[in-house]
């Protein structure tokens, strides 16, 4: 049987990714890791150990005693909070990675996932279907050390035969688990405030178009990815991945379908200037062609589950 960790398990992608690795392969098999003390109830039906990657001796000592197999590494500091500590951003971003890629250099571990970002693109890459090749200059901590990180992964892959796969995830909207300080989190707490308050300042501008998706899809991504044969997978940096895209004001528009009298207003932060520097929408041909991606949710259908779902 095969055993899987995954570390930073108490994220926004970390909770529910276990959650359905446990469905599929058992509760036993998931091993559940992340800093808290004590392990969250919601992924209370199998095994749950406090892990800190940087701690590199630690998680090499666990990973090779258990004989795990795959890892999926989601441990970092998202795109707002990583602008307030470039320093340790840089540091969980890429130390933890290579832990985990020498790891399986040495051949302790069969495959490993890594989450890339839309943040790997700047205000140079074509913003309208973003194509999988082109140009990459990001302007954010998060955004360069996910282009490093795709680099290495490509990398180990050539050098070492590296099994690593990845998703270049756009921003993610879940209704189970809160976002941990990305700057598409406005298209979660958008949903409280409407359902709480029946209006909501974003900090965004109303005009901005980012790609989302909603979080059902995005954990089947990343599965499918893992799940496909290794001949299909032939980007081993990251592949790229589209949901829906829209704007604030176009989803507030959509939330007014359920709640006509919700309203919405603009005060525009420090993260308009990440936002501004990413892509409109992308063009995920390459995952559709190579190994059969296709997204489920549009904005719309995106709305109904966000909003029968979330708990005010």
């Amino acid at each position: 049987m095969s055993k899987i960790i995954v570390i930073g398990s108490c994220g926004q992608i970390g909770t529910e990714l276990v959650l359905a690795l446990r469905s599929i392969y058992g509760n036993e098999a998931v091993f559940a890791a992340d800093l808290k003390d004590e392990c969250p109830t919601i992924l209370a039906n199998g095994p749950y150990l406090k892990m800190d990657i940087l701690d590199r001796e630690a998680v090499r000592s666990f990973i090779i005693e258990e004989k795990i197999d795959e890892v999926y590494l989601l441990a970092a500091l998202l795109s707002a909070t990583a602008e307030k500590n470039p320093d340790f951003a840089w540091k969980l971003n890429m130390e933890g990675l290579f832990t985990i890629l020498d790891l399986a250099k040495e051949g302790h571990v069969k495959k490993v996932f890594w989450p890339s970002s839309i943040a790997v693109f700047g205000p140079t890459t074509p913003t309208d279907l973003t194509p999988q090749h082109t140009v990459m200059e990001p302007s954010t901590v998060y955004g360069i050390s996910k282009q490093a990180g795709e680099r290495w992964c490509e990398y180990y892959f050539n050098k070492f035969g590296v099994d690593v796969r990845s998703i270049r995830y756009p921003g993610l909207i879940s209704y189970k688990s809160l976002p941990g300080g990305g700057t598409t989190d406005y298209a979660v707490d958008i949903f409280y405030k409407a359902k709480s308050h029946g209006n909501f300042t974003c900090f965004l501008k109303e005009d901005t178009a980012l790609p989302m998706m909603f979080m059902d899809d995005a954990i089947r991504a990343t599965i499918e990815l893992m799940q496909a044969p290794v001949e299909k997978i032939k980007i081993r940096s990251a592949y790229n991945l589209a949901g829906c895209s829209f704007t604030p004001a176009a989803l507030a528009t959509s939330i007014k379908k359920h709640l006509p009298d919700f309203s919405i207003s603009y005060e525009p932060d420090f993260r308009q200037a990440i936002a501004d520097s990413w892509p409109n929408s992308i063009d995920d041909s390459y995952a559709q062609n190579e190994w059969g991606w296709k997204a489920l949710f549009d904005t719309d259908a995106m709305v109904n589950e966000m909003l029968e779902h979330v708990k005010v």
